[in-house]
């Protein structure tokens, strides 16, 4: 075998190797599968400890009907154990690494501040979008789920989908933030654009986000009420995986208009056209293992000294920060 010593991976380069989600890795990581280190911000993996968690997944010990089902789709099979002691599911407990997953930035200071309380050994971060956690939550691959999910049919946030993917299971919904939520266009705004309808213009080109993204479901939700085929917009399926690279392919001349949030659009230099009053919540499972950890985000959260660092940043509204927004019975 050839010696791979000196080489090592980021967790998207793991992700790929092994054909699943970034969230799988880290769960593989948490749960101490998967040997990994910390480099700044940025966790890292050795070849040869790869190469270990390879040979102990192969390793013919006795397996589960559903990880044989994982299996068959090329999922690592999380490490099993001998038939007189039947494997242990995951469950979220205090001083066990948790993923938190969102992009927005108050996420890092979240992450941050449940590190200082001792609460949790270094939680780690995970940039997927709204839906796509959500998804991952319900399958166990994410314990703190940030969600600013548009229903248009309500006119609400967040709770409508919740509902949905996570039914039979017992969370908590708390409020995070509000921030608001509209369209980048370029300086002076030379189209002219001002609200939804405008994407129905022929002169008009975007910049979209991923799919499962919640300002990809804004956009998706608000064409839908305008009786705009998404197909029909220039530019729709081309993709950008957050609201700095939207907000940059506007202010370079690349598209007219992008959907996203007014503190992107500060740092990079467009103009915005605020449209929403969105609200960004936090979701966790209910379980007796996690009460400390829940109760410990909701004392951070209501602390005069989180909501001083969210303020320092600017552009959020934390009038509803910490309040319960729904809780199972």
């Amino acid at each position: 075998m050839a010696n791979h010593q000196a080489a090592s991976y980021t967790t998207e380069e793991i992700a790929d190797l092994l054909k699943v989600s970034k969230l799988t890795v880290y769960d593989l990581i948490k749960k101490g599968e998967l040997r990994s280190y910390r480099v700044g911000r940025q966790m890292r993996i050795d070849a040869e400890d790869l190469e270990a968690y390879k040979d102990k997944s192969k390793s013919g010990r006795v397996i589960e009907k559903e990880d044989k089902e994982l299996l068959q789709t090329s999922v690592p099979v999380r490490q099993t154990v001998e038939t007189s002691s039947p494997p242990q599911r995951f469950q979220p407990i205090p001083m066990r690494q948790l993923i938190i997953s969102g992009q927005d930035i108050s996420l890092d200071l979240l992450a941050n501040a449940i590190g200082r309380s001792g609460a949790i050994t270094n939680p780690l971060r995970s940039y997927t979008g709204s839906l796509n956690s959500l998804v991952a939550m319900y399958a166990g691959e994410a314990d703190i789920v940030s969600t600013h999910l548009y229903d248009g049919d309500t006119g609400t946030y967040n709770l409508p989908y919740i509902k949905r993917i996570l039914s039979g299971r017992e969370y908590i919904v708390i409020n995070l933030l509000s921030r608001s939520a509209g369209l980048f266009v370029q300086k002076n705004n030379p189209k002219n654009i001002r609200t939804w309808n405008d994407f129905g213009k022929q002169s008009i080109k975007m910049v979209n986000r991923e799919i499962g993204s919640g300002a990809r479901i804004l956009l998706d939700e608000k064409l839908r009420l305008e009786g705009i085929i998404p197909r029909t917009i220039d530019g729709y399926q081309t993709e950008e995986m957050n609201h700095i690279a939207v907000a940059s392919k506007v202010a370079s001349g690349f598209a007219d208009v992008g959907v996203g949030i007014e503190k992107a659009a500060a740092l990079v230099g467009v103009d915005f056209i605020p449209l929403v009053h969105e609200q960004y919540d936090l979701v966790m499972f209910k379980t007796p293992e996690n009460e400390f950890v829940r109760n410990t985000i909701l004392s951070i959260l209501r602390s005069q000294d989180f909501q001083r660092e969210i303020e320092a940043l600017g552009g959020y509204d934390l009038s509803l920060t910490g309040s319960i927004q729904f809780e199972t019975e």
